[in-house]
C-alpha cells in the first residue's frame, strides 16, 4: 500500500482533515501531520529561524495523528525528511474550508502544501470546498463530498503517472451536480479596498486586512467559472511560473538587446 500524508492549513483538528483521512485510508496507508493551529492564507512560509517540534495527538474519531509547531509547508518538509519514520508517496492537503480559486492560490497554505510536495518530488494535491457561510451549504456534507472526490482522483493518480512538476488543485462546490471538469486558473479580482483602519481604546490606529468579495470572470474553462456552474474543478498548476509569452517582448528591450550573450564583458 502506498503512504499518503494528509495535512492542511486549518490546523490538525479541523473537520475537513478528518474527513479526508477517513476517505483516503480506503486506498492507502495514511499519515497525518498538520499544524497545531490555523495558518490560513499563510502561503509558502517556511520556518528557518527556530526549531520545530512534533507532538502525537488524537483526532475526533480516536485515530492517531501528529501536530507540528511549524507552518503547513513545514509539515510537508518534516514528513518528506523522514521525521515520522516513513517518507510518504503522495501528499494531499485539505479539505480546506473555503475555495482556492484563481489568484487566491498564491495566498493559500493548502496549495502551498501540495507545492512543497512537488518540490520534494512526490505528487501533491490540494482540496478545497465552500466556506461554512457560502451558498448556505451544509458544511459536513460539503466536506464529505470533497473528501470522496479526492479519494477518486487519488485512486486514478496512484494507477497512472502524475504530471511532472505539477500539482492538482481541486475545488468542490457543495452541490456538484455537473460532474468533474479539468480547468485552467481563472481571473478574479478584488474591487473593494481591503484595508480597514480602526482605532484601539487608546486612540491609536490599527489596520484590518481582508473581507472584500472577489469578482470572477465566468468562463467555464476556468476554475472560478466551473465551480460557479456546479462542476468540480481540477486545475493542474506548474511550479514553473515563467510567462513564456512575455519572453520575446522582454528580449526586444534595448537593455537586453545590448547585453553580451554571456552576460559578461569581454
Amino acid at each position: 500500500m502506498p503512504t499518503i500524508l494528509v495535512t492542511n492549513d486549518d490546523g490538525v483538528f479541523a473537520p475537513g482533515l478528518l474527513a479526508l483521512k477517513q476517505e483516503l485510508r480506503q486506498v492507502a496507508d495514511v499519515l497525518v501531520l498538520a499544524p497545531e493551529r490555523n495558518w490560513s492564507a499563510s502561503s509558502h512560509i517556511k520556518t528557518m529561524h527556530k526549531p520545530l517540534r512534533i507532538h502525537p495527538t488524537t483526532l475526533a474519531d480516536g485515530s492517531a495523528a501528529y501536530s507540528s509547531s511549524g507552518s503547513p509547508t513545514d509539515c510537508v518538509a518534516l514528513a518528506m525528511g523522514g521525521a515520522l519514520g516513513i517518507v510518504p508517496d503522495l501528499v494531499v492537503a485539505g479539505v480546506n474550508a473555503g475555495y482556492n480559486l484563481g489568484i487566491d492560490v498564491t495566498y493559500s497554505g493548502t496549495v502551498a502544501c501540495a507545492m512543497e510536495a512537488v518540490i520534494k518530488r512526490v505528487p501533491g494535491i490540494a482540496v478545497s470546498t465552500a466556506s461554512f457561510s457560502e451558498d448556505h451549504c451544509d458544511a459536513a456534507t460539503a466536506r464529505q463530498l470533497s473528501a470522496a472526490v479526492a479519494r477518486q482522483i487519488v485512486a486514478h493518480l496512484l494507477a497512472e503517472a502524475a504530471p511532472a512538476h505539477t500539482l492538482l488543485n481541486i475545488n468542490v462546490p457543495p452541490r456538484p451536480a455537473a460532474g468533474l471538469r479539468v480547468t485552467r486558473m481563472g481571473h478574479r479580482h478584488y474591487t473593494a479596498n481591503e484595508v480597514e483602519r480602526r482605532q484601539d481604546p487608546s486612540g491609536r490606529p490599527y489596520y484590518w486586512l481582508g473581507g472584500a468579495e472577489p469578482v470572477d470572470e465566468e468562463d467555464l474553462e476556468t476554475d472560478v467559472g466551473a465551480v460557479k456552474a456546479g462542476y468540480v474543478s481540477v486545475t493542474p498548476i506548474s511550479l514553473d511560473l515563467t510567462d513564456r509569452r512575455s519572453l520575446p517582448q522582454l528580449r526586444e528591450w534595448a537593455l537586453f538587446a545590448a547585453a553580451p550573450p554571456t552576460g559578461r564583458a569581454g
